[in-house]
C-alpha cells in the first residue's frame, strides 16, 4: 500500500493531481475538505475558508498538530488500496504520516504562478474560492508560514516534499511529472 500525500499552495493543482492518481492509478481519495466541511455542517459553521482555518486549528491544537491526517490515515489503512491524502498544511502532518507511514509514504508538492493559481481558483466556482485577488493573496501569506505546529505553513511543507511539480503549463505537462514520479515509485 502506498499513501501519497499532496501539499501546495492555493489553486496550484492539488485536486487535479489527485484526479490523474485516481483515474489512471486507482488511488482511493481522502480528502482534509472534506472531512473539515462535514465537521463545519455538522457544527452548523459558514462553508468558507475562513471557518475552515479556524476548524483545523482548533482541531489541531485540541488533539493533534496532525490529527486531522491522522483521521484520515486511518479510514485508509483500513481500505488496503493505495491512497492519497489531500492537502497537507502542516509540517506536523507531514512527520506523522512519514512515521505512521515509513517507506510507504511519499509527499507531493505543487504550486504555479500566483495570478495563474488564482484564476484556476476563482475558475473551480467552490464557494471558498469567490473572493478578490486581495483576499486570495492574504489568505495565502496567512497560510504559508507560521511557528505554531498545529497551524499551517505550506511553505515548510512544500520544502519536505519528495517531489516538487510545477502546474504553470498545461495539464499535459503536469500529467508527465505525476506519471514520471508515481512509476518511479510503484514499480
Amino acid at each position: 500500500m502506498i499513501i501519497i500525500g499532496i501539499t501546495g499552495t492555493i489553486g496550484a493543482g492539488k485536486g487535479t493531481i489527485v484526479e490523474y492518481l485516481v483515474a489512471q492509478y486507482g488511488f482511493k481519495h481522502f480528502s482534509v475538505r472534506s472531512y473539515l466541511q462535514a465537521q463545519m455542517q455538522a457544527l452548523g459553521m459558514p462553508d468558507n475558508r475562513d471557518s475552515m482555518t479556524l476548524l483545523a486549528n482548533r482541531l489541531r491544537e485540541e488533539h493533534s498538530p496532525a490529527y486531522i491526517v491522522e483521521q484520515l490515515y486511518a479510514q485508509a489503512a483500513q481500505q488496503h488500496t493505495h491512497a492519497v491524502i489531500e492537502s497537507i498544511r502542516t509540517p506536523g502532518e507531514v512527520e506523522a504520516l512519514r512515521a505512521v507511514g515509513g517507506t510507504s509514504f511519499y509527499l507531493m508538492a505543487v504550486d504555479a504562478p500566483q495570478p495563474l493559481r488564482y484564476q484556476r481558483a476563482y475558475a473551480r466556482g467552490s464557494s471558498t474560492d469567490h473572493i478578490s485577488y486581495d483576499t486570495f493573496v492574504a489568505n495565502e501569506a496567512r497560510e504559508m508560514q507560521n511557528s505554531e505546529p498545529h497551524k499551517q505553513n505550506l511553505q515548510k511543507c512544500i520544502a519536505m516534499a519528495d517531489v516538487l511539480l510545477d502546474n504553470s503549463k498545461d495539464i499535459n505537462h503536469l500529467q508527465q511529472q505525476i506519471q514520471a514520479f508515481v512509476e518511479n515509485i510503484v514499480s
